[in-house]
């Protein structure tokens, strides 16, 4: 009797475990979904610069709200909190050397190297990062990842309509470039998995400073490549506004929803 208790008491683990990872894929798909749409967007029309910045703008808000309202309030709790610091300045650096690569990589295609596929390679990358972003946020609060989840999506936009608009420009035919969006899927999947088997049993600390970790690269993201890149070749007069506006909604998701 009791080994059937036993059994079915680890049955019932199980089942519960494979349903919170089944909730990770599908959240893994969220920041895909904002990848591919833009693509979308890129095979079907071009994006006025007005439209650009102001979009940038509502990304970065959003990106800074994430940071500022869920991930360094919840990170910070933790003991001893040094682990949290420490960890926010090595994502910091860890999105240094990220963005260093990416230079390299958009220099080769300035120079005639491997062409649109290096780009594809580079947003792929930080697609890697926001499934890992999720799957360790599963970890803590599936309210967290959700809204982690959720809060890609505006910064991802671009990334997709960047890289379909390449492609296009290269002459990759359009059967080529539709697979490739829609291989990104995997490769979200593929973080999302990592940051959930690697943390999900490991100590709060653990999980607590990989929120830290990812506090500190999405801020560096937005200080170093979404503002300056929203004022490339100037910006709307009302830009700012979408700024305020991204930042304020998540804070509404989070206080309401969240």
């Amino acid at each position: 009797m009791l080994w059937v208790l036993a059994v079915a008491r680890h049955n019932s683990r199980t089942i519960r475990a494979m349903g919170e990872f089944g909730k990770v894929l599908l959240l893994a798909l969220i920041p895909a979904a904002g990848v591919i749409g833009g693509g979308l967007v890129g095979e079907l029309m071009a994006i006025s610069r007005k439209a650009r910045s102001m979009a940038l703008h509502a990304a970065a808000g959003i990106v800074l709200s994430v940071v500022a309202v869920e991930l360094l309030p919840e990170a910070i709790t933790v003991d001893p909190p040094w682990a949290a610091i420490v960890a926010f300045a090595c994502g910091g650096l860890f999105f240094v050397g990220i963005d260093r690569a990416v230079d390299l990589i958009a220099s080769r295609e300035e120079n005639g190297g491997r062409g649109p596929w290096m780009i594809y390679v580079a947003v792929a990358m930080d697609l890697f990062t926001d499934g890992i972003m999720v799957g360790s946020g599963s970890t803590v609060r599936f309210s967290l990842a959700l809204m982690l989840a959720t809060a890609q999506i505006p910064g991802n936009l671009p990334e997709g309509f960047a890289t379909a608009a390449t492609m296009k420009r290269s002459g990759v035919a359009r059967k080529s470039r539709l697979a490739a969006l829609l291989a990104l899927t995997l490769v979200a999947v593929a973080g999302a998995c990592s940051g959930y088997f690697l943390l999900r049993d490991q100590p709060l600390v653990w999980r607590m400073a990989t929120l830290a970790f990812t506090a500190g690269i999405l801020t560096t993201a937005v200080v170093e490549e979404i503002i300056p890149e929203s004022h490339e070749k100037g910006e709307a007069r009302a830009a700012v506004l979408f700024f305020i506006g991204g930042f304020v909604l998540f804070m509404a998701i989070a206080s309401y929803v969240g």
